[in-house]
Formats: structure tokens, C-alpha cells, sequence
């Protein structure tokens, strides 16, 4: 049974968890047919008659198309349809200056791809009876401590994994910056004010890590060993693994690249070991193939269950807005047990996500499970909408048979927040006045901080520098006018060009604390001098 009908703009979700608006059939599908599922909720549009075969052989062009138009050095893409993987290649070079090739097997490192893969690690759990998502965090982290106790003591696994427990966007990760062990995150979060629980939704890589410390000890394991045994063996993922000492052991690995000074250039590492389950993880596009294969067959893979439907299907279903609409014509976003949830502009429901590091990761993954199709694509340059371009052009020749826009330009706009400096003096002339009113030995001194830890001010020969954290991270103070310095941040959450204002206050004439404006946004940037 079909049906005809005329379908308008609407918007498409992707993988970072919230909406773009200018998604749309093609102009000229004005009449469209309606294949009816079982119930009508599962009622969608039919397919374009060609569009796989078309893209198919048009991916190997519009991956070099968006490689060029971006600068990004490399890619390497996979597809999987029908049970098998139908396309895997590799584009470009491991490292800019460098011969070696990208092939489907060079391993990457995938950022935050890592959540659903560690959303998928749960639902296996589950279905072993070990843990449920609606376990309590603390029935296997007794230790867990938030800055709420009702939120301690009720937030679930589930709660953890959909961003819904109140902690702040991005929580934690200014204390990775700075040396903090996975442990000693955690322990800290106690100092920030939570959010409304489980109404609303921030981000949070250390969050998700908790959820997945939880499954681990519910298992008795750690969790870089569970995901091997649960997940990677039984798939044969043999290049994958959520351990940095395992991607620097790999001879054919891609290099990060971050976009300084309007180019890529490989300047960085990332050892990302202390969040691994929201961003540690490592693989290849052949690998990630396989675990597509598993998400499409419903947790069947090489004939054997690998999870259960009942324990996955939680993961992909709406557990938190990721974004509210912002017309009454357009669909909101949604996010699961690591997986953003959505629905495509021809009603077929979609999961997805991306991966970014600053210092120098792109990556995008996307599938259908009603045209049973998925792609993984993973680049070696810092996030600029290239993936997420690809996935979703690939996607659009599946379904429509054409490209509806220049979606690289509108993925770039929006991703371009991620490579904003950070801080308030942004933009901003030094004084003509940089005297800071008194000696400069009259700053040195240790001072205390309980979020952020100890700190010292140090006079060097080029003048005085902040060091603090457990890698003592080390940052020049150019003066800035009476008691106020300069600091220049340069990490995964302080892009490129990012400076703020480090200022002291005194208490009887002495300088008795300072404020660090740039690591100030849950207020806890505050230092106060040992006694």
C-alpha cells in the first residue's frame, strides 16, 4: 500500500547532538511514496530507486571534493548495507609532510565516537543480567560523591550515559587539561553546582565516564578490559581499543592535526586515557564496519547475540532533549545511552555521533536501520564539519538520489565555535599603562584552590609564570595593567589565539588571591594564597 503526499522543509539531526535547520527533500520530490511499516509510527518514504548504487560510486569523488574544499589531510570511510561491508577506502596521508597513505585499516583516534561504542559495551552488559541501565550509579561506585546528595544517591547508569544528571557541559575536562587521573576527576566533580536532574542537558565527557566506571565495576573488571572481551574480540576489532598505549603501538596510525593559523599542521598529541569511555577510544574505519554491522542486526553477529534488542533499544531511544526546536515546524533532538537520536527528513529514524578533538580529530558516524544502511567516516584533522559532511551527502544520494545543499559550508559554520579562542581578553590591546603596581616577587607565593588543586606563582628571568596542576602545566604572565596579568591557554578546550586575565585581589595591602577568568566558568577559578 502506498500513499502520495507533499512533503516541506524540515530539519535533520547529526551527530553532536543538536539541529540543523536547513535540511529538505529535493525541490523537485513533490510527490513522494509512502512505504507503511507495521504500525505508523514506522510508516516512511521510500528510498530513491538508485540512490545506493549512486552513492556508492559517486563516495570516492565527494570524499576528495570535501578533503580539498577543507584542507583535511586524510580520511578513511566505510560502509556497511545489507549485512556486509559494501565500501571501505582510504583517502589522503597519516600526516601532512609525511608519504604514508590512509587505508581503510589505519587506525585514528575517534574522540567522542567512543560514546557509542561505550553505549553499545552497556547494552551487552545488560543483556548479560550484570547491571541495568537503571541501576544506581552508586550501588557500584559507593564512593561517587556530587555536589547534591539526593543526586548522588539516585542518579542511574542511564542518567550518566544521556547527559541528564545536572552536571555542567563539559564537566571535568579543565581538570584533564591539567594532568588529573581518571579517579581524581571524578572525585573533584563534587565541587560544581549541579543543574536541574534529569530535566535538563549539558554535555559531559566525565559523566558518561562515570556510567561506564559503573558497568565496569558491576562486571569486576576494568573498563578498557571489558570492552575487549564484550565488544572487540567477538567482532574481530583487532586494531580497536579505548587505551592510548595501544594506538601508539600501532605502526599504521593517523597523526592529529589542528587548524592553526588557517592550516592543518601536525603539532600535537592527545592521550585522552582519563575520559576513555567518552573520548579515549581508537579504531579503524574497517573495524567500526563491523560494529556497524552488529548495530543494523540488531545485536546478531557471525550467527551468534552479541545484546539483546530489549537492552539496546533504550540506548537509541529519546532520553534527554539535546536540543529543543526553535519553530513549531521543526523537529528537537535527542539523546540516548550514547547515541544521538533523530529522524530524517523523509520520517526514517537515524542514529548518530561525532567525535572532535581541537588539537585535531574529526570523525562522523550515522545509521539507518529502516534502509539498513550505515557509514563511519574518520579524519585526521580538527573538527570542521568535513565528516559530518561526507556522512550526511553519502546519505542524502541513498535516500533522494541527489544532495540538497552545500551542507560542508553549513557544518563549517556551525563547527567553527569549537576553534574560537577562549577568554576575555580575546581581541582585546594590551594597555599602554602595563605597570602592575608593584615588585613582581611580591606575587610569588603557593595558593590554594579545592577544585583545581594547588598552585604556583614563580618569578623567572623572563618575569613570572602560573604553574598548577598535577603535570604542572606552565603559563608566561605578561602584566596587564595594576595587579592583572595575562595568560595564554593553548590545550583541547583552549583553542589557538585564547587569553585570559589572571588578576589579584589583596587583603591589607597584600596580594592575598587571584582569579583566572578562563577557568572560571563554574567558579571555581579562584586561588587563595597559603598561609
Amino acid at each position: 500500500m502506498t500513499n502520495t503526499f507533499r512533503m516541506i522543509a524540515v530539519g535533520a539531526t547529526i551527530g553532536l547532538g543538536w539541529m540543523i535547520s536547513f535540511a529538505s527533500l529535493p525541490a523537485q520530490a513533490q510527490a513522494v511514496q509512502l512505504v507503511v511499516g507495521n504500525s505508523p509510527s514506522e510508516d516512511v518514504i521510500a528510498l530513491s530507486a538508485d540512490g545506493l548504487d549512486l552513492a556508492l560510486s559517486s563516495l570516492p569523488e565527494l570524499v576528495e571534493d570535501i578533503l580539498e574544499r577543507s584542507g583535511v589531510p586524510g580520511a578513511a570511510v566505510a560502509v556497511v548495507h545489507g549485512g556486509e561491508t559494501v565500501f571501505s577506502q582510504g583517502f589522503g596521508v597519516r600526516e601532512l609532510g609525511k608519504p604514508q597513505l590512509v587505508t581503510a585499516d589505519t587506525v585514528f583516534q575517534i574522540a567522542s565516537l567512543s560514546k557509542p561504542l561505550s553505549g553499545t559495551v552497556g547494552a551487552i552488559e545488560v543483556s548479560s543480567g550484570r547491571v541495568g541501565w537503571d541501576d544506581k550509579a552508586t550501588d557500584y561506585l559507593p564512593s561517587l560523591r556530587l555536589a547534591d546528595d539526593y543526586v548522588t544517591s539516585h542518579a542511574t547508569i542511564g542518567d550518566f550515559f544521556a547527559h541528564r544528571s545536572g552536571l555542567p557541559m563539559a564537566a571535568g575536562d579543565d581538570l584533564e587539561d591539567i594532568g588529573y587521573s581518571r579517579d581524581e576527576i571524578i572525585s573533584r566533580l563534587r565541587f560544581l553546582s549541579l543543574d536541574a536532574f534529569r530535566t535538563s542537558y549539558h554535555y559531559a565527557n566525565f559523566g558518561i565516564t562515570i556510567g561506564a566506571e559503573a558497568i565496569a565495576a558491576a562486571a569486576g573488571q576494568d573498563w578498557e578490559t571489558l570492552a575487549d572481551e564484550v565488544l572487540f574480540q567477538p567482532l574481530g576489532m583487532t586494531s580497536s581499543s579505548f587505551r592510548y598505549s595501544d594506538f601508539l603501538a600501532r605502526e599504521n596510525r593517523a597523526a592529529l592535526h589542528a587548524y592553526v593559523e588557517g592550516r592543518f599542521q601536525p603539532l600535537y598529541e592527545r592521550d585522552a586515557d582519563a575520559q576513555a569511555p567518552a573520548g579515549g577510544a581508537s579504531s579503524s574505519a574497517n573495524d567500526l564496519a563491523e560494529w556497524l554491522q552488529l548495530l543494523l542486526a540488531n545485536g546478531q553477529y557471525g550467527g551468534v547475540e552479541i545484546f539483546t534488542q530489549a537492552s539496546f533499544l533504550p540506548a537509541v531511544s529519546p532520553q534527554a532533549f539535546s536540543a529543543q526546536p526553535h519553530l513549531i515546524t521543526a523537529r528537537p533532538s535527542f539523546y540516548g545511552y550514547g547515541f544521538n537520536v533523530g529522524t530524517e527528513a523523509n520520517g526514517r529514524t537515524s542514529f548518530s555521533h561525532s567525535g572532535a578533538f581541537v588539537l585535531g580529530a574529526g570523525t562522523n558516524m550515522r545509521f539507518i536501520p529502516s534502509a539498513n544502511i550505515g557509514i563511519v567516516v574518520l579524519t585526521n584533522g580538527a573538527p570542521i564539519g568535513a565528516a559530518e559532511a561526507i556522512s550526511t551527502q553519502f546519505l542524502e544520494l541513498v535516500q533522494y538520489g541527489e544532495v540538497t545543499r552545500d551542507w560542508f559550508g553549513g557544518y563549517n559554520s556551525i563547527l567553527a565555535n569549537y576553534l574560537t579562542p577562549v577568554g576575555d581578553l580575546v581581541g582585546q590591546t594590551p594597555p599602554e599603562d602595563l605597570d602592575v603596581g608593584r615588585t613582581l616577587s611580591e606575587y610569588v607565593g603557593a595558593y590554594d584552590n579545592p577544585y583545581f588543586g594547588g598552585a604556583e606563582i614563580r618569578q623567572v628571568e623572563s618575569g613570572l609564570e602560573f604553574v598548577f596542576g598535577p603535570a604542572e602545566v606552565t603559563l608566561a604572565m605578561t602584566p596587564w595593567g595594576p595587579n592583572r596579568f595575562a595568560v595564554a591557554p593553548q590545550n583541547e578546550n583552549a583553542p589557538d589565539g585564547s587569553i585570559s586575565s589572571l588578576t589579584f585581589e589583596e587583603v591589607q595591602g597584600e596580594p592575598a588571591s587571584f582569579v583566572v577568568e578562563y577557568l572560571n566558568g563554574y567558579r571555581q577559578g579562584l586561588w587563595t594564597r597559603r598561609p
